[in-house]
This record gives structure tokens, C-alpha cells and sequence, in this order.
């Protein structure tokens, strides 16, 4: 894979991998506290190479190797580092591939970005988690400022009380989302983090008439087994 680059974005380092190539960019946005050294940005950026398409992946500030501070992350402010790389390396139209809270940041990407986006692709997409993905009681501490500490295998992780109020002011579900571009969504149906029926709800929000989702009845929510990418490859290459 090609050595890893910054470029600066409001002060701040932010690192990607970007391959030149033809037709739509290939942009990947990982999820929530992730990064662009997982199995799907690898799998997709070979993918990339083999076909000689141009294709982008980065990591958002505070994650990886980008400079920042994860605390102070937002999906504006993610979504801003985003369009800055894409405005400075890519030429041609885009792809967006969001991953879990990617998939919520395509959606806020794309909505700038306008007809430079040929397609969007979710994998258990996750708009608007900080609202279905919050009990009464989390929303009241993080109103007031507070800092949650999720269980993980990795240990507690951490959810501050800035993102969550960036998140509330980007809800996308409650209304018309209005993109027309080709989407895909794929979703396992055994995730236990994002539910399947989130992806069933974006699907219905978008205004898009070509909107094609696919449920893995098996599927969990990272969707990272041989069979899921050669799935994810071939839906893929739909749009």
C-alpha cells in the first residue's frame, strides 16, 4: 500500500493514502474511533489498484495517525477535513464508501459536494446515532456537558458531550435526505451495534429512486469475513 501523507487542514496534520487512477474516486470513511489501516480500506484500496481506479482513504483527526485530539472531534468537523482532501487531491467525480458512523458522514459529505458524488455505498450505515443510540439518561449527562465511558473488549471508550451535540444538530433521519445519486447499502442482520432496520430507515429518507440495500442474514457489524468483502467488492462495482 502506498506510504501514508498529510496535509494540512485548519492546523492540523491529516493523514491519507491516496492512489491516482480513472473513472469515480473511491473515498472510504471508517467509523467511530477507527481508521484507514482496517480490513475493508485495505480490501477496497487493493480493489482500487487491481481495476486502476483512483481511490482516497484518510484518517480523521484524533484517529490514527492524524494530529489532533480525539476529544474534540465532530462529525462537522470530520466532515470539513473530509471535503478539504477531496477538494485537494481528487480530481474527478467521487464515490463515497462510509463504514458504520461513515456512513452518517457521506451523507454530510456528499450534501456539499453535490454532483461531484457518483454513488454512496453504507456498510451498517449509522445516521443519527446520537439519538437512537442513546438512552434518556445518557442524553441528560451529555446535555450537561459529561463524558460517557462505553464498555468495549478494548476497554471503556470514551463518548464526549461536543460530539454527541454536533451529532443532534446533524440528524439526517427525521426528514427528507435529498440526494439523488445511486446508493447501496449493506447491513448484517446479527450486528449488535448499529440496528438492521437503520439502514431500512435511510433507505426510505433518501430521495434517490435507485437505492438498492442488502441484508446479510448472518451478517455482523463489521461485515470484514472473506465472503462479506467479496460482497461488499461486488456491490460495489453496481454503481
Amino acid at each position: 500500500m502506498d506510504t501514508v501523507r498529510f496535509h494540512p487542514v485548519a492546523g492540523r496534520q491529516i493523514a491519507y493514502r491516496f492512489r491516482p487512477g480513472s473513472g469515480p474516486a473511491l473515498v472510504f470513511l471508517p467509523g467511530y474511533r477507527s481508521d484507514m489501516a482496517g480490513i475493508k480500506a485495505g480490501a477496497f484500496y487493493q480493489w482500487a489498484a487491481e481495476q486502476g481506479r483512483a481511490c482516497l482513504l484518510l484518517d480523521y483527526s484524533g484517529c490514527g495517525q492524524s494530529e489532533g485530539d480525539f476529544a474534540d472531534g465532530s462529525l462537522s468537523r470530520w466532515r470539513d477535513e473530509v471535503v478539504a482532501l477531496i477538494d485537494a487531491l481528487v480530481e474527478q467525480p467521487v464515490v463515497l464508501i462510509g463504514s458504520s458512523m461513515g456512513g452518517w458522514l457521506m451523507l454530510l459529505v456528499a450534501e456539499i459536494l453535490e454532483d461531484r458524488v457518483q454513488g454512496l455505498m453504507g456498510i451498517a450505515a449509522a445516521p443519527d446515532f446520537t439519538e437512537w443510540g442513546r438512552t434518556d439518561e445518557d442524553k441528560r449527562r451529555l446535555s450537561a456537558g459529561e463524558t460517557i465511558y462505553d464498555a468495549s473488549p478494548y476497554g471503556p471508550t470514551p463518548f464526549y458531550a461536543g460530539f454527541w451535540a454536533d451529532g443532534q444538530d446533524n440528524r439526517r433521519l427525521e426528514g427528507e435526505i435529498t440526494l439523488s445519486c445511486p446508493v447501496r447499502l449493506v447491513h448484517g442482520m446479527r450486528d449488535q451495534v448499529v440496528p438492521w432496520d437503520i439502514s431500512v430507515r435511510l433507505a426510505q429518507s433518501l430521495r434517490s429512486s435507485e437505492v438498492h440495500l442488502t441484508l446479510v442474514k448472518d451478517g455482523d457489524h463489521n461485515l470484514s469475513r472473506e465472503q462479506d468483502i467479496a460482497l461488499l467488492l461486488g456491490t460495489l462495482a453496481t454503481i
